[in-house]
């Protein structure tokens, strides 16, 4: 296995010469150390099949099978598939997901700490996935700002973005909007938390999955904080030129590994969408989101 840091980014490696089948544990400390440090690692020439990718993502922890049964792989339940490209004339998975920015499951009690992606079917011209290290993000934030923040939490919702599934079609939408509050009621997270791999602090908002601030004593903040906190990180930024966003490229027969906990993400769509099919697998590794969590 060889690593190579990226040039000219602040973050990302390469890692190749990688098999998951023959890897030892320490080649699999080594990739899981190069997600923490370097956020992204890009595993060059894999080919996998969905049951082999999942596989992979055993080797590095627990896998969290999306709890919405239309994301699914039809053979691998814990491949979450996002496709435009209809198989035997029949949609797998859903099309266009992710276009806002998130970090995956940050709506649920208990989010994961590695996301794997392994891009199927890549499009010519708008490939690539959008990224914030809100690691550094924090850091890059004016000092009152971060005085403001401090011993606040953030409530994190599926609301804004969940899609109608194909059995909501005909059922009122007060219903839908019940069913999601009562089966994904919001959660409340610290707002800054260390992280358990690395000891650096994390700013965990989204602009898709955060709905709201309050303070320590459980007080609602006024919203205009959350968009300036939007705003400082670079998640308003249409253009996607903001110094904290980072875009990562792909080709065929790579797999990106991040890390879930300091890292937001927005899929990269056009108003022209080009057949784009990719896997997802998602693992809980050996610590919780954060302390708060490990002692809850």
């Amino acid at each position: 296995m060889r690593i190579t840091d990226h040039t000219g980014t602040a973050i990302g490696a390469s890692v190749e010469d990688f098999d998951h089948t023959s890897a030892s544990e320490n080649d699999i400390a080594a990739l899981k150390e190069t997600v923490y440090r370097h956020k992204i690692a890009v595993l060059k020439g894999q080919r996998l099949s969905p049951q082999t990718f999942l596989e992979l993502g055993r080797r590095l922890g627990r896998p969290e099978t999306y709890y919405e049964p239309m994301y699914q792989h039809p053979e691998v339940s814990e491949v979450f598939v996002s496709s435009n490209v209809p198989e035997n004339g029949k949609q797998v998975g859903v099309p266009k997901t992710g276009k806002f920015w998130h970090a995956d499951y940050q709506f649920m009690p208990d989010p994961f700490g590695i996301t794997l992606i392994y891009p199927q079917v890549i499009p010519a011209k708008n490939r690539g996935t959008y990224f914030i290290d809100m690691g550094a993000a924090y850091e890059r934030l004016p000092d009152d700002l971060k005085g403001e923040i401090e011993g606040t939490r953030c409530l994190h919702s599926v609301r804004k973005y969940f899609k109608v599934r194909p059995h909501d079609v005909y059922r009122p939408l007060s219903e839908i909007i019940q069913e999601v509050e009562e089966k994904t009621p919001a959660v409340r997270q610290p707002t800054v938390f260390t992280h358990p791999m690395t000891g650096e602090k994390v700013l965990y908002l989204s602009e898709g999955f955060t709905v709201g601030i309050e303070n320590e004593d459980g007080k609602p903040l006024d919203e205009e904080l959350l968009q300036r906190l939007f705003e400082a990180t670079g998640q308003l930024d249409r253009d996607f030129a903001h110094e904290n966003i980072h875009l990562q490229s792909f080709e065929q027969g790579d797999l990106l590994v991040w890390d879930n906990r300091s890292l937001i993400h927005c899929a990269r769509h056009t108003t022209t969408p080009e057949p784009t099919v990719s896997f997802r697998v998602t693992v809980h590794d050996e610590r919780k989101l954060h302390a708060g969590l490990e002692a809850a």
